[in-house]
C-alpha cells in the first residue's frame, strides 16, 4: 500500500483540534484518526494503553477541556517527516506550534513535536502509538500551570 499523504494527514488532525477548541466540533471528532487500541508514551514515564470506546471519547472531551483551560486556542503544523517502516506501517515526527493565551491575557506561542506511529488502512491512516515530551514542564516553564500540572 502506498504511503498516504501525511502533511495533509496532520494539517486536518490539528484544524480538527483548532475546531475542538473554538467549540465547533465534539471531540470524539478526534478519535478518527487513531486505531481501535493504541499505545501513549510520555517523557515522564508514563506508558499507557487505550482502547478506541466511549472511554476514550471521555478522555478526549477531558483532554479537549484541559487544553481551554490552560489558554489554548489553536494548533498548527510546522512540519511533518515521515519514514517508512514496512509496507504498512510508517513513523511520522511532526512538529506543532499551539497559539495560547495566558491568564494574564498575553499571547503565548509553543513549539513541541509528537512521534506517531501509524497503520495504513483503506480509508486513510490510523495512529497506533505516540510518543511526546513533557508537555507538562512546558507549561509549568510559562505559567500555564501551576507545580501540580493544574490550570494557572
Amino acid at each position: 500500500m502506498q504511503q498516504p499523504d501525511y502533511v495533509e494527514f496532520f494539517h486536518r488532525h490539528a484544524d480538527t483540534f483548532s475546531r475542538i477548541l473554538a467549540g465547533e466540533l465534539d471531540a470524539a471528532r478526534l478519535g478518527d484518526s487513531y486505531a481501535e487500541s493504541f499505545v501513549a508514551a510520555s517523557a515522564n514515564g508514563i506508558v499507557q494503553a487505550g482502547h478506541h470506546d466511549e472511554r476514550f471519547s471521555e478522555a478526549l472531551r477531558d483532554s479537549t477541556e484541559f487544553y481551554r483551560r490552560i489558554g489554548t486556542r489553536r494548533m498548527q503544523v510546522r512540519g511533518v517527516q515521515p519514514q517508512a517502516l514496512d509496507d504498512e506501517h510508517d513513523q511520522v515526527r511532526v512538529a506543532f506550534r499551539t497559539d495560547h493565551r495566558r491568564p494574564d491575557g498575553h499571547e503565548l506561542g509553543l513549539e513541541f513535536e509528537v512521534t506517531y506511529l501509524l497503520q495504513r488502512r483503506e480509508g486513510g491512516p490510523r495512529i497506533f502509538a505516540f510518543v511526546t515530551g513533557d508537555e507538562m514542564a512546558l507549561y509549568r516553564a510559562h505559567g500555564l500551570v501551576d507545580d501540580t500540572g493544574r490550570p494557572a
